[in-house]
């Protein structure tokens, strides 16, 4: 089989083709178990080279048979949709396939990433003094963040190791990458305080103060707070401006995990759900999540852009060679060889403006109000989330919200996800797919609803 990139990518556009279409037909994928897929799908790797029709029928039965992501009839995680000039920087990335370590192999596409840094600064009230970079998702986000705090503490503790008895504290809504984070840099799971939070699921400011007056009392320090903006469930909005004086009196670094909901800053109308972020020492969002880009498309930004050189940068004479050190975005990365994740958000940007991408935060909020109003009006329905939030919580009539997910998936009908927020269960729609139209949200409650009856039987009911 010959190594020809002009003839694989005649290839690649006949398989989109087929697929594009497919996914109109058919937006649900055929569910594989574990145990069958090897025996559905050709995915052996043989010793010899497969012929040309079984490299193409592999190709073809293995992406019509995966999950479509960006389908009508997809709510299952928190991502959804394409959009076009985002998937086009992504393959323009590709074929460049340039390192973002230094300026010297990826020349202007460093320009390309630190404008897109730049705007981010000013959208949230950073200055000149700011720093940021294109982490590989949300988790890898929060742990930088949680580095950069911990050495915030005591520089030596990156040669020397913790002798502080150190505290960090987050929502009980939180997302679950702040434990594993915990475990990395040495903190210790045991010494994160996950702290209650009210009934809209936003972190309890009470309950913080006087855990961290405790922690002091008995000689701990308290180092590291992460806020949410948008958490996972119920898409609650912690409140930074009530968070920010507790972290100056104490000097608490304050992150704020934007990985869902971190894109209303783009938006006049709901940048008020992450007022006083200017005060916070790091941010994150994905536009991965929101804003149709491609996974992974993932910003961290710090107050001080020192924060980042002093815990990630090290000396490499091999790699750092020319241009100085702005322009060798390595160092102020954890990773060296790092993929080039921002043109794919540039392209985007460039083409449809800040106002273009407003418009895409503000009408996935206008997709969730819709989903509540058509909950709220029909009695069969319970309603369990709020206004102002990308997750419409609710469950249907008395049918078990795992159970009635679950079958909902292994029929091919519908991919949407359940949660839970203290002692409720339910189904978790969220809204962030830009290229749903409102009456697609309300097929979506069609489809639920004439499963659920003709299946009623066989579904579980909450007791």
């Amino acid at each position: 089989m010959s190594n020809n990139i002009k003839e694989d990518l005649q290839l690649f556009n006949e398989l989109i083709n087929t697929f594009l279409e497919d996914e109109q037909s058919n937006p649900i994928s055929e569910s594989i178990s574990p145990s069958e897929v090897f025996d559905i799908l050709d995915i052996t790797l043989n010793n010899s080279p497969a012929i040309d029709a079984d490299f193409q029928l592999a190709l073809k039965d293995l992406l019509l048979k995966s999950p479509k992501s960006s389908s009508k009839l997809f709510f299952n995680q928190l991502f959804g949709g394409r959009h076009s000039k985002a998937v086009l920087g992504d393959l323009l990335a590709v074929f460049l396939n340039n390192s973002m370590a230094t300026y010297k192999i990826a020349g202007p596409q460093v320009a390309v990433e630190k404008e897109i840094l730049s705007q981010v600064y000013s959208l949230i009230g950073f200055d000149e003094n700011a720093g940021g970079t294109f982490p590989t998702g949300g988790s890898m986000s929060n742990f930088m963040s949680l580095v950069m705090a911990r050495d915030k503490v005591n520089l030596e503790i990156m040669d020397k190791g913790i002798n502080e008895k150190l505290i960090a504290y987050t929502s009980e809504n939180s997302h679950y990458s702040i434990a594993k984070n915990a475990s990395f840099t040495g903190i210790g799971r045991d010494n994160v305080r996950y702290i209650k939070s009210d009934e809209q699921g936003r972190i309890s400011i009470k309950e913080l103060n006087q855990q961290v007056e405790k922690d002091i009392t008995n000689g701990f320090v308290p180092f590291y707070i992460n806020a949410t903006a948008g958490t996972t469930v119920l898409c609650a909005f912690d409140n930074v401006k009530e968070l920010a004086p507790i972290c100056k009196k104490h000097n608490i670094w304050l992150h704020l995990d934007g990985a869902f909901g971190g894109s209303v800053i783009f938006s006049d109308k709901y940048k008020h759900l992450v007022k006083g972020i200017n005060e916070s020492d790091s941010f994150c969002f994905n536009a991965h999540k929101t804003l149709g880009a491609p996974l992974s498309t993932s910003i961290l930004v710090v107050k001080d852009k020192h924060d980042l050189y002093n815990s990630f940068n090290n000396d490499a004479t091999y790699l750092y060679q020319t241009h100085d050190e702005d322009f060798n975005l390595g160092q102020t990365s954890f990773e060296c060889g790092r993929r080039n994740n921002a043109l794919k958000f540039w392209t985007m940007w460039k083409a449809i403006g800040t106002n273009g991408i407003a418009k895409i935060v503000e009408h996935e909020f206008s997709l969730s109000d819709t989903a509540r109003k058509y909950v709220n009006s029909n009695s069969d329905y319970t309603l369990y989330s709020f206004k102002d939030s990308l997750s419409v919580c609710f469950n249907y009539k008395d049918f078990d919200p795992e159970d009635l997910c679950t079958k909902l998936y292994e029929s091919n009908t519908l991919m949407v996800g359940f949660g839970h927020f203290h002692e409720n269960r339910f189904v978790r729609l969220v809204t962030i797919n830009g290229e749903n139209t409102h009456e697609d949200l309300k097929h979506f409650f069609n489809v639920l609803e004439k499963f659920a009856n003709e299946n009623a039987d066989s579904i579980k009911r909450i007791s």
